[in-house]
């Protein structure tokens, strides 16, 4: 037998629904630029995250000496960190056949577990005790695969170094690898990781329910009743963005500074000039940081508000006030009585 009308109906969702969700869904990539905008003047100083690299570091020597021998790779120090990988192959080219490569803090992985954790954080209608669990298990597979990533470019060096050896060219292959993981390869892993996390975790039927009723006792969501107020505190906050992006970009001794850094990286060299200038720049950074984070928090105050239940376990009612809410307990209408007065008292003293 065919389906109701009725039955039917409860089974599509209605436009509004469907607005709801995407609304819901849609403030996951605004997180993500939030995230991004943050994790950028995060690592614009050099070894910002020095403690996970140098461990990174660490282990990926250690696995890759005893994958390809003791003499494959060697442990030294990179602008004070013990960061510099150096592997060694008698195909490599160069006097001393060997690659010296180094794990930077945009190579270190935290970038990756910030994007999984904040799509995690960001899917409604999943307890937080299942979030922070997600996030242990997705940033631990993270660290993992970037270490594996690191492993991977020495056999992939030799191998295309035995093809084509003590030419400079014979490293393109591993370029190669480190450019496309870099640029597509890790994006594409993570969010294969939380679709299948999204899945598994029923994230579609929970978002849904989720739009239709929350089961949180305080949740922070997008303001709908704007005032003069909040509309200030965004102009504030893209005026301290354009104040942090002036701070690098529109000063010149922080550029000239730079210019210097990318010369000493390049050649190699560690004197005054390139302390100076990595002291300068580093300065520079951390005014922008101080900005941009101000900025941030400014601009969350206008652009959210928390909401918390009320003693009846209900939200708050954003589209209303309270005084064109119905009284809960109505008069009563008085009924006019009707007949004569004799049968009118007769009524009242049978009642």
């Amino acid at each position: 037998m065919g389906k109701t009308a009725s039955a039917q109906a409860s089974d599509d969702m209605s436009w509004g629904e469907v607005a709801q969700l995407g609304l819901r869904y849609g403030k996951i990539p605004l997180a993500l630029l939030a995230v991004e905008a943050l994790y950028w003047f995060i690592t614009q100083p050099s070894d910002t995250l020095a403690l996970v690299q140098v461990t990174e570091a660490y282990i990926w020597n250690e696995v890759n000496q005893l994958m390809f021998g003791e003499g494959a790779s060697t442990l030294s120090t990179y602008n004070g960190w013990l960061t510099r990988i150096d592997f060694y192959h008698e195909s490599f080219p160069g006097a001393f056949d060997s690659v010296s490569l180094y794990v930077s803090d945009e190579c270190a992985g935290v970038h990756e577990m910030i994007f999984i954790s904040t799509l995690v954080l960001m899917t409604d209608g999943v307890t937080q005790r299942e979030k922070l669990k997600a996030i242990g298990v997705l940033c631990g597979i993270v660290y993992v695969l970037n270490i594996v990533r690191l492993v991977a470019f020495y056999p992939i060096a030799v191998e295309g170094c035995l093809a084509n050896p003590n030419q400079p060219d014979c490293l393109n292959n591993m370029w190669n690898f480190h450019t496309f993981v870099y640029k597509w390869g890790f994006l594409i892993v993570l969010l294969a990781m939380w679709l299948v996390w999204f899945r598994y975790v029923g994230g579609a039927s929970r978002t849904l329910r989720a739009s239709q009723e929350e089961k949180e006792q305080w949740r922070v969501v997008i303001r709908k009743r704007w005032e003069q107020k909040h509309v200030a505190l965004l102009g504030i906050m893209l005026a301290f963005f354009a104040i942090s992006w002036f701070w690098v970009n529109g000063n010149s001794t922080a550029m000239d500074a730079k210019n210097v850094i990318d010369f000493c990286a390049f050649s190699e060299m560690t004197n005054e000039n390139c302390l100076r200038a990595q002291n300068t720049w580093d300065n520079a950074i951390q005014g922008a940081w101080s900005f941009a984070v101000l900025g941030l928090v400014i601009g969350a105050f206008g652009f959210y508000e928390i909401q918390r239940k009320d003693g009846d376990g209900n939200w708050p009612n954003n589209n209303q006030d309270t005084k064109d809410e119905p009284e809960a307990n109505p008069p009563t209408k008085k009924k006019k009585p009707r007949g004569s007065w004799r049968n009118r008292t007769q009524s009242i003293e049978e009642e």
